[in-house]
């Protein structure tokens, strides 16, 4: 151990302090040290030493990133505070824990700046793999830098790039939810989304417009409203969509965090679901079976998304030589008590 500092503490040996001691450059008792380059049996030994008799420890985890040794995967979710990735989240790090692999989450907040940062960052950082969650299809040419150089795989959003990716029937099952709606005798059927930059809210209203297309009811751009996946954003939305004249009788919402903010809207402006208004929403969570009554909703199969990007990642790693593979999952509509039927 080096002289201790001036409040006692011991500091640290360096590998110039092994380096003087042994008698050679720092060049070499580096390369002596880590095991690459040539070094002469008599100069390695004279290293070995003066690094025992220092109690010298190399930084194994900067060299370690520097090589790409390290088990790292990078996961960039859409916004980690989404119950969706947050549960996808703690299913890709418990997979990836029995791989004996670490992960690295840095939330894009669904910018597409910051998400292009992030993954720069990640691939600085030598990771083994990606999993994204694209916040935008405007540009993805880092996402295809990244699957360039090593294993990505996407989720939630498939963009048609050359890599895995898993997604649910987004089109499909907000198709089927706004059809039992319509079934029930609704026609004044509102909806709230994300707007076009991401990819499954479009896919989430061209079903809604599928359904109502299909039933023949007239859309009409004032049930539409706009609006960021929070809580927050949809309760406005919700009181702006409820507050004319003519309003909705029933209300399709495309996440989770949108539902729970109609919820509260609805409550804040005494409408009682479903004798005022019906609701379904897009993701199944945990109030929706708290709630009187229980909310209708399109299930995803959230819990098996998390361990299926994992082993699409570790295969790859594994040097599975394949086309880029596309998992498409089914959804399926859970019917409970928040859906009431119109009388002709």
């Amino acid at each position: 151990m080096t002289e201790g500092s001036e409040q006692g503490a011991p500091r640290r040996a360096t590998l110039k302090d092994v380096a003087a001691l042994a008698g050679v450059s720092r060049a070499t008792a580096a390369r002596a040290l880590n095991s690459y380059g040539y070094v002469g049996e008599e100069a390695a030994e004279k290293v070995r030493a003066a690094a025992e008799t220092l109690g010298y420890h190399g930084n194994r985890v900067a060299q370690a990133l520097r090589q790409g040794q390290l088990p790292l995967v990078g996961f960039v979710p859409g916004d980690i505070q989404n119950p969706f990735f947050a549960r996808v989240a703690h299913d890709i790090d418990v997979e990836l824990r029995g791989e004996r692999f670490s992960l690295i989450i840095a939330s894009s907040e669904e910018d597409l700046t910051q998400e292009r940062a992030l993954v720069a960052n990640l691939l600085a950082l030598n990771v083994r793999g990606l999993i994204v969650a694209p916040a935008s299809d405007a540009d993805h040419r880092h996402l295809v830098q990244a699957a360039g150089e090593m294993p990505l795989v996407l989720i939630d959003r498939d963009l048609n790039l050359p890599c895995d990716s898993i997604t649910v029937d987004n089109q499909g099952g907000a198709c089927e939810a706004v059809a039992w709606l319509i079934a029930q005798g609704h026609r004044r059927i509102a909806v709230i989304h994300e707007g076009p930059a991401i990819v499954t809210a479009r896919q989430r209203l061209a079903g809604y417009h599928q359904a109502l297309a299909e039933a023949g009811v007239a859309p009409d751009p004032g049930l539409v409203a706009v609006s960021p996946s929070t809580v927050e954003h949809a309760i406005d939305a919700t009181i702006r969509l409820f507050s004319g004249p003519d309003r909705p009788t029933a209300l399709f919402t495309v996440d989770s965090q949108m539902t729970k903010g109609a919820l509260l809207a609805l409550r804040s402006m005494g409408l009682v679901i479903p004798r005022d208004v019906s609701l379904v929403g897009f993701d199944d969570f945990d109030l929706a079976t708290f709630t009187d009554p229980q909310i209708t909703v399109v299930a995803q199969p959230v819990g098996q998304i998390g361990a299926l990007a994992v082993q699409m990642l570790v295969d790859r790693l594994q040097g599975l030589d394949t086309p880029p593979r596309r998992h498409v999952f089914p959804t399926k509509l859970i019917l409970r008590g928040s859906v009431a039927r119109i009388k002709s």
